[in-house]
């Protein structure tokens, strides 16, 4: 279901950003396109170069090119994405998406796209459940972002609980539910 898909592929900076990797060979192999947007930090985590390699497209993490100062354009991205999923998404993106503040090119993105949004979030326990952080789910969920819930497990921190990244497996699966639905809903208008 995701054959002709275009996926604007968010990734920050959590540890989970090596499961990166494999949900973008996934969405691949289902036969989408997928072109991928990095916050500065989630490069300490997984490199562009792995990234590109899988996705078979530049990977953007950058306003402009420092070399020629050509620009990447968060409109471009915005306007081609059938979905922009952010997997993973910390807390701290999360805040910033819930308060609309746009100092990275995933944010200005985010602040651009029409398709539909999907965050996976990952982070300590402690964090997830925090009321700042399930305010700002709060917030993004009324404005139409959809999630697919973290699983429990043992975390980063060493702590057992609720804050792990979804597997990609999973998130590919959510993806391609979200457009058979989308599909059906069209069939019948």
């Amino acid at each position: 279901m995701l054959q002709g898909k275009h996926i604007l592929l968010g990734i920050t900076g959590s540890i989970a950003a090596y499961k990166a990797a494999m949900l973008t060979r996934l969405l691949i192999k289902q036969g989408a396109t997928v072109k991928i947007v990095m916050t500065p930090l989630a490069k300490e985590f997984i490199t562009p170069v792995t990234l590109a390699t899988l996705s078979k497209n530049t990977v953007l993490s950058d306003f402009f090119h420092h070399d020629d100062g050509s620009w990447n354009s968060h409109v471009e991205l915005g306007l081609w994405a059938d979905v922009f999923v952010v997997a993973p998404c910390t807390a701290n993106t999360l805040a910033k998406m819930a308060n609309g503040i746009a100092d990275n090119l995933l944010l200005t993105s985010y602040l651009s796209v029409r398709c539909p949004v999907v965050l996976a979030p990952a982070m300590d326990m402690d964090m997830f459940a925090h009321k700042a952080t399930q305010r700002n789910i709060s917030t993004l969920k009324k404005d139409g972002v959809s999630f697919i819930e973290p699983t429990s497990g043992e975390l980063a921190s060493g702590l057992d609980g609720k804050g792990r990244m979804a597997e990609p497996e999973a998130i590919v699966e959510w993806l391609s539910d979200f457009f058979e639905k989308e599909k059906s809903l069209k069939k019948k208008f």
